[in-house]
């Protein structure tokens, strides 16, 4: 009788010990292993601040005083954290400008980030080849100051045209010459007559970028007049010269590689 009562006892005593695992000792101590901390974002490492190496700074995981971000943290407060992507780079960060078209990523404390891009060409001035009906022979070209176009007559009813900047009110001019020169990345020199009129203005500059006739000049007989490149390529379209005919420098370069010596200009 006295070993029938003991059986149940036997047996819950025994029940603990089977149900640790068998691999590990009843003394073995466990160890506090900290949760993953997230790296610091950019703005954090610019403001640095206390954290704990056993926060919960997992991506996604509710901040202290927030009430887990998302819709209902924006029903109560008006505002939600969002969780940063654990694959968040550095340039999440940054701005975009424009520039000509092409996009530019810069940061928002950046001295650039407050860059106003410059205004683009129209494009409708853009080279193309149409339709261009004329008793010219190919190759001449054609100036239509009036729609900002430069014809360069290529047969067969056709034409490239490119978008041109003339001359400005008081600086209008038409006629026929011929190409007396060419140049590539050409000097100037102002005549005398615009620099009665600015002063201000250098008596000799080299070619360049920054030179006012840009990759290429195209000169025009004997007078004062050329076609040649600009590096204000918003111009294009307008009338904003002293009587030159300007191009984009692409253009330029293009129509360079196209006329020769003695070409036929018509201003029209």
């Amino acid at each position: 009788m006295r070993k029938l009562c003991l059986l149940p006892l036997l047996v819950f005593l025994s029940i603990p010990a089977a149900a640790d695992p068998l691999d590990t000792p009843r003394n073995a101590q466990l160890v506090r292993v900290p949760r993953y901390v997230a790296p610091p974002s950019v703005n954090e490492r610019a403001q640095p601040r206390e954290r704990s190496d056993f926060a919960d700074n997992r991506p996604g995981a509710a901040r202290p005083g927030s009430m887990g971000g998302g819709f209902i943290e924006f029903l109560f407060t008006g505002r939600s954290e969002l969780p940063r992507s654990r694959y968040q780079r550095p340039w999440e960060d940054m701005a975009e400008g424009q520039e000509n078209g092409r996009i530019l990523n810069v940061r928002r404390d950046d001295p650039a980030a407050s860059y106003q891009p410059r205004p683009m060409m129209d494009p409708r001035y853009q080279k193309q080849i149409v339709e261009y009906p004329t008793k010219e022979q190919p190759g001449t070209v054609v100036i239509d100051t009036n729609n900002r176009f430069l014809y360069y007559v290529q047969g067969g009813g056709k034409a490239i045209r490119y978008g041109v900047g003339v001359g400005r009110p008081g600086f209008e001019w038409a006629g026929v010459k011929s190409v007396s020169e060419k140049k590539e990345w050409p000097d100037w020199r102002p005549p005398a007559e615009m620099l009665a009129r600015r002063p201000e203005l250098p008596t000799y500059m080299a070619g360049g970028p920054a030179n006012p006739l840009g990759a290429r000049a195209i000169y025009l007989g004997s007078s004062l007049y050329r076609i040649h490149g600009s590096n204000e390529p918003e111009t294009i379209g307008t009338a904003v010269s002293s009587g030159c005919i300007r191009m984009r420098n692409e253009d330029v370069i293009d129509l360079y590689g196209r006329v020769k010596v003695g070409t036929k200009v018509i201003v029209i």
